[in-house]
């Protein structure tokens, strides 16, 4: 694992989010009458649905985020290869784009 102090420290602040979206979830699943993730995964019918699939994917994209730092690859942009700039990736540590890429993913290039 690196020891890069950013690196740690976009990693920690992934764990956390991660933490963080893993309870939202339990006390999600616990207040839906029928509880668990199958009453969520029922579209608009049960409230908050949409609200659990934006937590899908974010878990996603933090989960994505961490096997990037396992694997060495964090940092690098998905689309160009370039270099994600660090305090890019200190704000939004999950990002798998460039600002400049990002951008175009925006404007329906892709990323």
């Amino acid at each position: 694992m690196s020891t890069d102090p950013m690196i740690i420290q976009a990693r920690q602040m992934l764990l956390c989010r991660r933490d963080a979206l893993r309870t939202q979830r339990e006390c999600a699943e616990t207040a839906v009458p029928g509880g668990g993730a199958r009453a969520l995964s029922f579209g608009g019918d049960v409230p908050g649905a949409r609200f659990a699939r934006q937590e899908r994917l974010e878990m996603e994209e933090v989960e994505a985020a961490l096997v990037r730092i396992e694997e060495g690859r964090f940092g690098g942009c998905e689309r160009c290869g370039g270099a994600i700039g660090r305090q890019r990736l200190l704000a939004v540590p999950e990002a798998r784009c460039c600002l400049t890429c990002a951008d175009r993913r925006t404007q329906g290039a892709g990323c």
